[in-house]
């Protein structure tokens, strides 16, 4: 097997020698020349990534006040940052929400707003004690007037992400974006050929102290990422970089619809072809890498996968699910990725980047369990009441008030010849359609766009789609869509009464 030392590729990128290429070139090459070719011809292979990437966040230092204070709490720009660290070190997470804005404004927008050079608003609260007798605190801070910002991102990087689709019947709001109802769109993420671990999966090179490209500067691998999973080629990596020297072309602030705050990052790390396996590692494509539709219309941790396809078919624009083509899109832009895999290349070229051996190797396996939950929480199925009477959409209203009067909710389910959940009627329908003069058949008053429970979903989300949608009751319904019962906010209600 060809091999050559990593020590020889950093003196070949000092003296300008050294042959670079993207991630995007190399699967050409390696067809061409093979992979001991390849290990001949090529020294570094560049690759990148730039996308939404939640778990990130910034230590800041901001310095001693006089009198000096030990921060309790403190806001930037009205957006929490933790103080439980030291005096005046703070953490800022990228999706904290801010006090007055809410989900529109965030950590990630304060982190962008720092990097862009833009005035920041402290208020912070003290704890008062002898040696910090300072209790309240006001200021506004640039970036240049803080003594340290490190970023320190637990999850960046991750080597593919299931995509998303909805078969409910709702718009779904997701931070796998907007999801149509009855699967209108797909939506994923990563930059397939691209993505720095997809082209070291078994980390032969990136490893504990790996110099990497972070948001425009030279960040370096802390370790495994959490949610490091390995072996389902889900892995992760922990990353740190100095937040002074990186540049809003790289870091950007989002806002995903009805869900929050996240931050863009831009990262590429560039492998050394030191041996034929590495070659061959990073000659993958898009049609190598298989990602996971994932049904995010069901409203539980382990959501169904609809159907596992490659990046090569998500970038196609259009993917078959039940013979009906659906439209695909990217949450994260492979324009960007591009962009940092071919920036880190001119940073090697020009001899700026050097390679690094890392310290201790990555793990090749890792731990995403489920939370264990020691307290179990009731389920729709142990609240909803099994007597519900039902009606057929050719009913008259009169009968229908009839049902309604004579049964135990102000709720009636319209159903299909089929006996599935098509409309639902309510005693305040039937009231303003008599008023009205519109006293034919239900199928011209009911509302046809229904939400509803299924028997074995924690009570908390009936109860948070009941507060969504301002209504009172939920029909509860089987895997076939027909009505097995119904629950009230009132059952709810009195739930949560006995639980306090």
């Amino acid at each position: 097997m060809h091999e050559k030392s990593l020590s020889e590729i950093n003196e070949r990128i000092r003296d300008g020698s050294a042959r670079v290429v993207t991630a995007e070139e190399m699967p050409q090459i390696v067809e061409e020349l093979g992979t001991a070719g390849a290990v001949r011809e090529v020294d570094v292979v560049t690759t990148g990534t730039f996308g939404a990437m939640c778990s990130s966040g910034v230590f800041l230092n901001v310095g001693h006040s006089d009198p000096p204070i030990k921060i309790l709490k403190a806001y930037l720009n009205k957006v929490e940052a933790y103080g439980g660290v030291a005096a005046v070190d703070l953490f800022l997470g990228a999706t904290q929400p801010s006090e007055d804005k809410g989900i529109e404004y965030g950590g990630a927008h304060v982190i962008e707003d720092l990097v862009a050079g833009r005035q920041v608003d402290m208020e912070a609260v003290g704890a008062g004690t002898d040696c910090y007798p300072q209790v309240e605190l006001e200021t506004s801070l640039r970036l240049d007037d803080i003594n340290q910002a490190t970023m320190l991102n637990p999850r960046n990087a991750y080597q593919r992400y299931n995509a998303a689709t909805n078969s409910s019947d709702r718009t779904v709001h997701t931070y796998m974006g907007t999801l149509l109802p009855k699967y209108g769109n797909i939506h994923y993420c990563g930059a397939g050929v691209l993505s720095p671990i997809s082209n070291d999966p078994k980390f032969n090179y990136i490893g504990v102290g790996t110099r990497i490209f972070l948001a425009g500067d030279q960040g370096y691998v802390v370790g495994s990422g959490t949610q490091h999973n390995p072996q389902n080629n889900f892995s992760t990596l922990m990353v740190t970089g100095d937040l002074k020297r990186m540049n809003t072309r790289f870091l950007r602030a989002s806002t995903f619809y009805k869900y929050g705050s996240s931050l863009y990052l831009g990262i590429g790390i560039p492998i050394p072809v030191i041996n034929e396996t590495i070659a061959q590692n990073t000659a993958v494509r898009d049609r190598d890498i298989l990602v996971s539709i994932v049904d995010y219309g069901i409203p539980r941790r382990d959501r169904p996968t609809v159907k596992v396809v490659s990046y090569e078919d998500l970038k196609s624009g259009f993917v078959e699910i039940n013979g009906k083509e659906i439209p695909a899109s990217p949450l994260s832009s492979f324009h960007m990725a591009r962009e940092v895999a071919d920036t880190l290349k001119g940073q090697i070229d020009r001899g700026e980047f050097l390679l690094t051996q890392a310290v201790e190797p990555l793990s090749r396996s890792g731990s995403a369990r489920p939370m264990k939950q020691t307290k179990e929480f009731p389920k729709v199925e142990d609240v909803m009441s099994r007597d519900v009477a039902v009606a057929k959409e050719g009913i008259r209203v009169d009968e229908a008030a009839k049902v309604i009067v004579g049964g135990s909710f102000d709720h009636l389910p319209i159903i299909s010849d089929e006996g599935k959940l098509i409309g639902i009627v309510t005693a305040w329908d039937i009231s303003k359609a008599v008023a009205g003069g519109k006293t034919s058949k239900v199928s011209e008053i009911m509302t046809r766009r229904v939400y509803a429970a299924r028997p074995d979903e924690p009570i908390e989300l009936a109860a948070r789609t009941l507060d969504t949608h301002s209504i009172s009751a939920l029909p509860v319904v089987d895997k076939e869509n027909k009505v097995i019962g119904m629950v009230t906010s009132n059952d709810l209600s009195r739930l949560f009464a006995r639980r306090r």
